[in-house]
């Protein structure tokens, strides 16, 4: 029995946090489980906002590294560069023809451009670029070259995924006949907001990370600066409501929880010894891949064979897909 298709993009966008990790590297990779699954760096979507391109290399190999560190087995999966994938563009440019201007006017990331160009009375299109404006295509070539069947996404991508089933749903239409496959959005329940350290959620536009690979002594250090109230030691705390205590469940084990919560509700502990509780079980989880991120960081050979080697076989598979639209298409 064939399993179904299910597909990744990864934007290049710097340093993981605990956020990026429980809230989708870690569900993402758990697809290999029940999908063929397949992962690309989206180097191309980061174009639209990078332009230095050393920065964009150094940042496709961090990608790979924390992927590959957080339990990514490329012997499992499919794992390539999306800018060496050429069939991409070319599903792309095919999109295009489909594709009105009206939709592309509607998607959030554009509309919020020339809303924040309207407010500092700017001209509405000033810095977008035509990358931008048309990310929601080349990401829909990105999952219909692959014949994706589902796509993870968060509430900011779910908009895009809609619109790659309208354009592929419109081609099919045309041609009467499955050109391309209609995938589905894959939502995880499960999947929850990551507390940051002021308790809104973990968010780099809220600067209340915590970086996934501080090494122990930063990582110790910035776990004390979680905020919490000013309750003394004495005073009983309630673990339901405390910043601390909704980052530990994420590592620790029901037994570890419930100890810890029977000290909170005793009173008589200071936060500083339930920050050091939460760094114990993070540190015990990241420690090991942290050593292997930065092993891998040292030997960017191996990250290069393997994105080569997945974007050869990504190829292959994108090559056949493209010859069969441009066959019907009448090219």
């Amino acid at each position: 029995m064939n399993k179904g298709i299910a597909l990744t993009g990864i934007k290049p966008t710097g340093t993981p946090h605990i956020g990026n990790y429980f809230g989708a590297i870690k569900p993402a990779i758990e697809l290999t489980k029940e999908y063929d699954a397949r992962y690309f760096i989206a180097d191309y979507h980061a174009l639209n906002s990078i332009k230095d391109p050393q920065k964009i290399n150094d940042l496709a190999y961090e990608v790979a590294a924390t992927w590959l560190a957080c339990g990514l087995d490329p012997d499992k999966a499919l794992v390539y560069r999306q800018s060496q994938v050429p069939q991409t563009f070319d599903l792309s440019t095919i999109l295009l023809a489909f594709t009105s201007k009206g939709l592309m006017n509607r998607a959030h990331a554009y509309k919020a451009m020339v809303q924040s160009n309207k407010e500092l009375n700017r001209d509405p299109d000033d810095g977008v670029n035509m990358g931008l404006f048309t990310y929601p295509v080349l990401m829909a070539a990105d999952i219909l070259l692959f014949d994706s069947d589902v796509v993870p996404v968060g509430k900011d991508q779910a908009q895009h995924l809609e619109m790659t089933i309208d354009i592929a749903q419109s081609i099919n239409h045309i041609y009467k006949k499955d050109v391309l496959k209609i995938p589905k959005p894959l939502i995880r329940k499960s999947t929850q907001t990551i507390i940051g350290m002021d308790g809104r959620k973990m968010s780099k536009s809220y600067n209340n990370t915590i970086p996934l690979f501080l090494p122990p002594k930063k990582l110790r250090k910035l776990i004390m600066k979680i905020v919490t109230n000013s309750q003394t030691i004495e005073e009983v705390k309630d673990p339901d409501k405390c910043n601390v205590f909704a980052l530990y469940k994420l590592f620790a084990t029901d037994e570890q929880q419930e100890a810890l919560r029977k000290m909170y509700l005793a009173g008589g502990m200071g936060w500083g010894h339930a920050k050091n509780e939460l760094f114990e079980v993070m540190n015990e989880l990241i420690f090991p891949m942290r050593e292997k991120y930065n092993k891998l960081m040292e030997n960017k050979d191996y990250i290069a064979k393997v994105l080569d080697e997945g974007s050869e076989k990504a190829r292959e598979i994108a090559s056949k897909k493209i010859e069969y639209v441009k066959n019907i298409l009448g090219f």
